[in-house]
């Protein structure tokens, strides 16, 4: 698991995988995103952008990956002990 911190907030790379049987976030060595869209018109994209949001309780914006299911997430205004935090209550 990555964790990046920047000016706006702090960078997380997560691994998608689309056309799973329901929503849900994995944390190993990386994090995995299971979603149930498909890869169509960014529909992936916008429910993983929607999830993480309502997980952080932040906004969040994928910044890299918008076609590829590795992706740089931005959660906005929020620390790297913050994002840790609540990815270990997963």
């Amino acid at each position: 698991m990555k964790l990046t911190r920047i000016s706006k907030g702090v960078v997380l790379e997560i691994k998608v995988k689309p056309k799973s049987n329901k929503f849900e976030i994995q944390r190993n060595d990386e994090i995995t995103v299971f979603c149930k869209e498909a890869p169509v018109k960014g529909r992936v994209n916008r429910t993983v952008e929607k999830e993480l949001a309502r997980l952080f309780k932040r906004k969040v914006a994928i910044i890299s990956g918008l076609s590829s299911r590795k992706k740089r997430v931005l959660i906005e205004k929020t620390s790297v002990e913050e994002v840790e935090r609540v990815l270990a209550a997963l």
